[in-house]
């Protein structure tokens, strides 16, 4: 699929600077009204959910406090808008600094504060409080982001898909979608909670089997903070081989219903949040994007339109006893706009290969939490639906006859999971189950052709029971110096007798971390993690009917984890983390059809491992990565970070070869400044080194019946990832401008994607149509049988690249 933002972009560029300029004038007369911000709050002991008194809260930075009444509760009035951190302490208790909360006019925030109590007074090295935790299970391969460095992201545009791509270790793709390619691992091995609430389509227009995609479903409108987990993985997080992003929701709030309205590049959106009752609250979003119009009327190939809706309900029905509903949904609608009145050479590339395509998909979940004396349990019962539907005719002539594409496929999953957590003396204890009931369909009609024309013409419905068990232990010795974490997991399913032994998938994980000084620490982690392989692999079948990959002995994939370490804290608003990793993988599928490990792909539109596999590559990345954070330099919230990574997979004489993610190097600079008058700018520099990629079997691809049946270029698997692309360097900025008036307040932005406008020059296209759009058949065949004929292919430029500003604006009331 083509980049929709660029499409876009270089139509109305000028335009959009021009509104930009005279808007910002414009808004920049109005005055600014009263400065009335207000933040109320709970403090409670974290392990039993007990109201904590006589808390001593301060807004960070500053001496302006408050003390926490008989039940928990404190009150800020008359706070200056924007973003404010909290810092809480309590006789007996761990100091604590809450994430980043913007502070408007339009409504009061509220914010829950977990306390830790303390189990030892330390004598040698001091703890104080700072804006970065450490988990106990997970000391290192763990970074936050707050919802001031989300909301203000340069390049960003406020999709948190896109955001989370400047985190270390993490590459991209190409420049229009979302994949996520942690430390040399593929797209589909990474994991999404929302609230606990497990979200496997994280995207629009996603993978099927992977997780990638153009544009982010989650809203940002509602995070509060953002996980993310590059190794080191808690017992209770499974089915994961290189990521595990947490998204955090804020509270609702208790005083009244506010609102937001949201105009972006791509969409609108509105939101609400506010009480229900005096127990309960709601968040409530819902966008949808006008791409499908404006590209209608610009003339573009394609028609793309999205619609989401996000949700969180929570009652407390008493200090012991809570309930959370987590709701995410969406519905894509993708088609051709084939009425286009003399098509160029671009347009008509894309009209030839691209298929219709339509999915939607929800996750709704309910998260029961009971606290005890001495922890809570945790109980989460969840159902996600996955519906994907694509066609594509020869010609895009709708009729039988030229079908060469027809997909429709679902994927149903009802989870169940119980955690229970334990503070025992000096001991964290997590443990827990899991139970997985799933259902597969897939009716699938393809054309493909190998060394002949060939038809997949098959139906599968498959049913997957799939359970776990897992715990882990986390403590605290040496007067605190060394802290101390032991996991263990285990995973199977019903598919097979191959996946159905829990010893067969025996994952412990080891963490240890070393307070040399109250600034520095050496951190380490071992562990042995399983994923089982998408539904899409599971549930393919053969014409006759077969579970072909059952037949084959398909495993879960294993991958064996080292990670270590070094970290150090010159204050309380800076971080400095050096981390070396190593990950071997195990039993990952190897593709029948072109000989190559299934582990590079995953990073394109459409669906991912539904074909013949086996269990039978091995792979490894490794590299290590350095980070640099500052929370205040004279002003500046600066990210700084470096990844060399090499990422190796064996082809089918089992020798290592680059897979599509050994990128080498990564380099992301980001660097926000608020300023006075409530402005606020932004710049990111992200550098990714050359992505292998594969030539392509020209011999194989000018074969008429080869191309009809595709309208795409084949790739040479016997030259697999041997050609490395140039280095992909881009600029992007952003600058906000914030009002805030008595009852509501203005948020006005302008982001602008690759300043300097860098092009990448890709891989060529190859086409079989001459400079007049016709069929170039080969002259010399042109009077044998079909199935002899020959095109001759040209090459079209594959340049990636251009200025993106979009204009947004916030409204709350």
């Amino acid at each position: 699929m083509p980049n929709l933002f660029e499409a876009l972009c270089k139509f109305q560029t000028m335009r959009i600077v021009k509104i930009i300029i005279v808007t910002l004038i414009l808004f920049n007369i109005l005055p600014i009204m009263a400065q009335n911000g207000k933040i109320t709050g709970r403090v409670y002991d974290k392990k039993n959910n007990e109201p904590l008194p006589f808390t001593n809260i301060i807004i960070w930075g500053t001496t302006i406090g408050s003390t926490s009444d008989l039940d928990g509760n404190f009150t800020f009035t008359g706070i200056e808008p924007g973003y404010v951190r909290l810092a809480a302490t309590s006789v007996g208790y761990e100091d604590y600094v809450s994430e980043d909360i913007l502070v408007t006019n339009a409504k009061s925030v509220y914010i829950e504060i977990p306390m830790t109590e303390k189990t030892i007074q330390l004598e040698e090295v001091v703890v104080k409080a700072s804006p970065f935790r450490k988990p106990l299970e997970s000391p290192l391969s763990l970074r936050t982001l707050d919802i001031s460095e989300i909301e203000k992201n340069p390049g960003g545009n406020r999709d948190i898909s896109r955001v989370i791509q400047s985190l270390p270790g993490v590459a991209s793709s190409v420049s229009f979608r979302n994949d996520v390619i942690v430390r040399g691992g593929g797209a589909s091995e990474n994991s999404f909670y929302l609230d606990g609430v497990e979200i496997p389509n994280l995207n629009h227009f996603s993978t099927q089997g992977a997780s990638g995609g153009p544009v982010g479903i989650i809203n940002v409108d509602f995070i509060r903070e953002v996980d993310y987990y590059s190794g080191a993985f808690p017992a209770s997080k499974g089915s994961t081989l290189s990521s595990v992003f947490e998204f955090k929701q804020i509270e609702p709030n208790k005083d009244k219903m506010n609102f937001r309205a949201t105009l972006g590049a791509t969409d609108l959106g509105l939101s609400l949040n506010g009480p229900i009752s005096e127990k309960s609250g709601l968040l409530l979003s819902v966008r949808r994007s006008y791409l499908g119009f404006l590209f209608d009327v610009i003339g573009l190939p394609f028609l793309p339109t999205y619609n989401d809706i996000q949700l969180k309900y929570k009652i407390r029905f008493d200090k012991k006893n809570e309930l959370s509903i987590i709701g995410l949904g969406a519905i894509d609608q993708f088609n051709l706009n084939t009425g286009i009145e003399d098509p160029d050479e671009s347009q008509r590339y894309i009209l030839g290969f691209l298929p219709v395509n339509e999915q939607w998909n929800y996750t709704i979940g309910a998260v029961y939490k009971h606290f005890r004396d001495n922890g809570f349990d945790t109980w989460v019962l969840s159902r996600n639906y996955l519906d994907n539907r694509a066609y594509k005719y020869l010609n895009n002539v709708e009729v039988d006859s030229l079908k060469t594409f027809d997909y429709v496929s679902s994927e149903a999953e009802n989870k169940l999971r119980y955690e229970r957590n334990i503070f025992a003396s000096d001991y964290k204890i997590n443990m827990g189950a899991g139970a997985n009931y799933a259902r597969y369909t897939n009716n699938t009609f393809q054309q493909i052709f190998t060394d002949e024309s060939e038809t997949i013409d098959y139906n599968s419905k498959l049913d997957v029971f799939s359970w776990n068990i897992f715990g882990q232990v986390s403590k605290k010795v040496f007067k605190e110096r060394l802290t101390l974490s032991l996991g263990v997991r285990m995973d199977a399913n019903n598919y097979s007798n191959s996946m159905s032994n829990m010893l067969d998938q025996f994952s412990p994980r080891f963490s240890a971390s070393y307070a040399l000084t109250e600034k520095l620490s050496l951190n380490f982690n071992t562990g042995r993690y399983f994923q089982r392989p998408p539904y899409t692999a599971l549930g393919f079948r053969s014409n006759s009917g077969e579970l072909v990959n059952k037949d084959n002995g398909l495993k879960y994939i294993s991958s064996d984890h080292i990670v270590a370490g070094i970290e150090f804290l010159p204050d309380e608003n800076s971080k400095i983390t050096i981390e070396g990793f190593y990950k071997h993988y195990r039993d990952y599928p190897f593709s029948i059809r072109d000989s190559i490990n299934l582990a590079s792909k995953g990073g394109d539109f459409g669906t991912f491992g539904d074909e013949e596999v086996i269990s039978a590559s091995e792979g490894r990345a490794y590299g290590f990565e350095v980070l640099a954070r500052e929370k205040d330099l004279y002003g500046f919230n600066i990210i700084l970070s470096y990844t060399f990574v090499r990422s190796e997979f064996q082809d089918k004489n089992e020798v290592y070869i680059p897979s599509a993610w050994d990128n080498k190097h990564i380099l992301n600079l980001t660097v926000l400044r608020p300023l006075k008058r409530n402005w606020d700018i932004g710049a990111k520099w992200r550098f990714v080194g050359g992505a292998p990629f594969t030539p392509y079997d020209v011999m194989k691809s000018s074969i008429r019946p080869a191309w009809d049946v595709q309208n795409i270029a084949y790739l040479d698997y016997d030259r697999y990832n041997s050609e490395r692309t140039g280095v992909f360097h881009q600029l992007d900025v952003r600058v906000d401008k914030q009002y805030f008036f008595n009852k509501w307040s203005l948020n006005v932005y302008l982001d602008v994607q690759n300043l300097y406008n860098f092009k990448l020059q890709q891989q060529d296209f190859l086409t079989n149509l001459d400079e007049n759009g016709n069929p170039n058949i080969d002259p010399a065949t042109a009077n044998l049988p079909y199935e002899q004929q020959r095109y001759i292919l040209r090459s079209l430029a594959n340049e990636s690249g251009t200025v993106l500003p979009t204009l947004g604006i916030i409204v709350e009331f």
